[in-house]
């Protein structure tokens, strides 16, 4: 039997264990990326681990997401990277060039290679043909150290893609179908991988714009195979000597196949507060529009900006919107104003912004009481654009920009305008904002501001563990629930003393303090707990609090395997009706954790205050019930 994409750079990167669905394996990883929220932690750890030189074929750290220098925390933090960067042998991306994964696209980006991002939407360089997955900054260390990155082997699925998309119908709307087909749990331990003749009329961005959404499926990746139209991209971005064919075989098999006719798609939306609510463009027509926000590692390529200047050329958007854009890299802005695009972006009346994440993690241009915001991003969960009762849609450029225009909810197909746009031939190369490793960094003082605090390190694993419920929440809690990002805290991701204190802010804004005063204890959740974001910080934060254990349904893949790194037992009840049977405040004990762990052995756990037994599985596998026991992956690594 054939082989999927997605099992050929397994096999070609397997270091560790076998390909068995369900398996753990470790695979070698080629290229990893970082960027300034996850970075400054992710590099404390890799000089914890005390190696003199990355040993990956390529490491990028990006500035992307603290740019806003409200104070000196986040430039002391972008010191410290650059500094970082020179001492161990990475690539860096200065502040302006754009976000990480727009540039790692354009420039670094290879078909056939393992990419490891300290970004939940790494999967964007699934689009070229890469096996581009999100992690946590620890898991992405071991990797620059040289160390497998080990996940359960996945099932595929693949999406078979027929037709043509209709003018105004985006590849944006077809991930926002497969949302709406698979949900935002369809994906956990699976790969989504793309086939079929609808493949020839999609280009590279516009794959990386499916590949990126993939990450609120949680999905472990997505891919797109390597073909003509990644060689045409690669060769407009002179970089063809990296392209190599990489194909499914014809005989592969899928563990489940989606039909989808691009015939069929007409233009779509995620409603508030969930990428996976979506409605049709048409159900929303004529609801009033307050702000757009056009960029964001999903829609920021050139192409993309393109057709909205070609949109907006000549007229004026309407005096009660806001519209702000922000070009995903440095050579798409200048390409912008290089080819006259830029005028019409900004007589028009928008708002240009730089060349990073922006708004899409709530650094600045949070939307007024009570709005509408329509954004280009992947992600819309309450909260996350900083104003708590506004409303956000996800959609495509196309629909951004012309509801800009109208004031409303307008359906773009009913637009006469011709934006068809052809991918350049040849794109604007000019990376001098990005530094080259140096050939030997062992000179370089690292640079460490006061906001950079040391990385606290977790104890190993009690026998016994008692503590009280510190709070109860419900499904599909996300990492911004648990660890908020913005202008405020952002800053903070040096700082892991001052960060806890926002921990579950925006749910209980009492949670650190209690959590302190009992000296830690217990989270309990529903199903596909801390989902989204790859932030570690959602763990690390509460390990420093003095939680022990989190106690759901289910986990997001991402988060699950970052509470096993800094030593959190991940823990899930046999029978989910207990969850109704526990309350905050409840007193529980966990008995003979160790021996349960080393034996398979179900856990339990006695709820002193009702007076009750349940029972609890550990989901995990043996290696990293090791790492849970040692009290995480640094002292698991360093051998403690």
């Amino acid at each position: 039997m054939g082989k999927t994409l997605t099992e050929k750079i397994l096999t070609d990167h397997l270091m560790v264990g076998e390909l068995k669905k369900g398996q753990e394996i470790g695979i070698r990883i080629d290229q990893t990326l970082t960027q300034d929220a996850t970075g400054t932690m992710a590099y404390l750890q890799f000089e914890a681990i005390g190696l003199p030189r990355v040993k990956t074929e390529l490491s990028v750290s990006y500035i992307d997401h603290n740019t806003l220098q409200t104070g000196f925390e986040n430039a002391d933090d972008h010191a410290f990277l650059q500094s970082i960067a020179a001492k161990y042998g990475l690539y860096f991306s200065r502040p302006g060039n754009g976000i990480c994964h727009q540039v790692h696209l354009e420039r670094f980006g290879q078909p056939g290679k393992t990419l490891l991002g300290s970004d939940s939407h790494t999967p964007t360089g699934g689009g070229l043909g890469m096996l581009a997955i999100g992690a946590g900054g620890l898991d992405v260390a071991v990797a620059m150290a040289g160390g497998p990155f080990y996940l359960a082997t996945p099932e595929v699925i693949g999406i078979n893609l027929s037709g043509q998309l209709k003018p105004f119908v985006t590849s944006k709307d077809i991930i926002l179908k497969v949302l709406e087909l698979l949900g935002v749990k369809g994906g956990v331990g699976k790969v989504i991988e793309y086939f079929g003749e609808g493949l020839k009329s999609l280009t590279v961005p516009e794959r990386a714009t499916i590949t990126n959404m993939g990450a609120e499926l949680g999905a472990t990746t997505s891919i797109f195979p390597s073909d003509e139209i990644t060689k045409k991209f690669l060769e407009a971005q002179n970089r063809v000597f990296v392209y190599r064919e990489l194909l499914a075989d014809n005989d592969c098999k899928y563990d489940q196949i989606i039909e989808i006719n691009l015939n069929d798609l007409e233009p779509l939306a995620a409603a508030p507060h969930s990428p996976d609510n979506i409605k049709t463009i048409a159900s929303l027509e004529g609801m009033k529009v307050n702000q757009v926000a056009i960029g964001s590692c999903t829609n920021s390529s050139y192409t993309d900006l393109v057709k909205v200047a070609k949109i907006l050329k000549g007229k004026t958007i309407n005096p009660e919107v806001s519209l702000v854009i922000s070009p995903g890299s440095k050579q798409v802005f200048e390409m912008l104003a290089k080819d006259g695009y830029l005028v019409d972006l900004i007589s028009s009346g928008a708002r240009i912004l730089e060349s990073a994440c922006g708004p899409c993690i709530g650094m600045g241009q949070a939307p007024s009481t009570n709005a509408v915001s329509l954004r280009t991003f992947n992600r819309n969960f309450f909260g996350r654009s900083g104003t708590k009762d506004a409303s956000i849609y996800l959609v495509s450029p196309e629909t951004a920009a012309v509801s800009a225009l109208t004031g409303v909810i307008t359906n773009p197909t009913k637009q006469k305008l011709d934006i068809s746009t052809n991918m350049p031939e040849h794109f604007l190369i000019d990376d001098n904002m990005i530094i080259p490793p140096l050939a030997d960094g062992s000179e370089v003082k690292i640079i460490r501001g006061p906001n950079i605090k040391p990385l606290p390190v977790n104890n190993p694993l009690d026998n016994n563990i008692k503590g009280e419920v510190l709070i109860k929440v419900e499904d599909n809690i996300t990492t911004d629930h648990i660890m908020p990002a913005g202008a405020k805290i952002l800053p903070l991701r040096s700082n892991i003393p001052e960060i806890a204190k926002y921990v579950f802010t925006s749910v209980d804004k009492d949670f650190s303090q209690r959590a302190l005063d009992k000296n830690g204890g217990f989270i309990v959740a529903g199903h596909n707990y801390g989902q989204g974001s790859s932030r570690e910080h959602a763990a690390l934060a509460p390990m420093y609090l003095g939680v022990k254990a989190v106690i759901t349904k289910s986990f997001a893949r991402i988060h699950k395997a970052n509470l096993v790194n800094f030593g959190l037992l991940p823990l899930t009840f046999k029978n989910e009706s207990d969850y109704e049977n526990i309350d905050q405040g409840d007193i529980l004990t966990l008995k003979d954790l160790l021996s349960s762990l080393k034996n398979g052995n179900e856990i339990k756990l006695i709820n002193e205050t009702k007076n009750k037994e349940y029972e609890l599985l550990c989901d995990i596998s043996d290696r990293a019930k090791d790492i849970v026991t040692a009290g995480g992956l640094l002292n698991y690594t360093k051998g403690i």
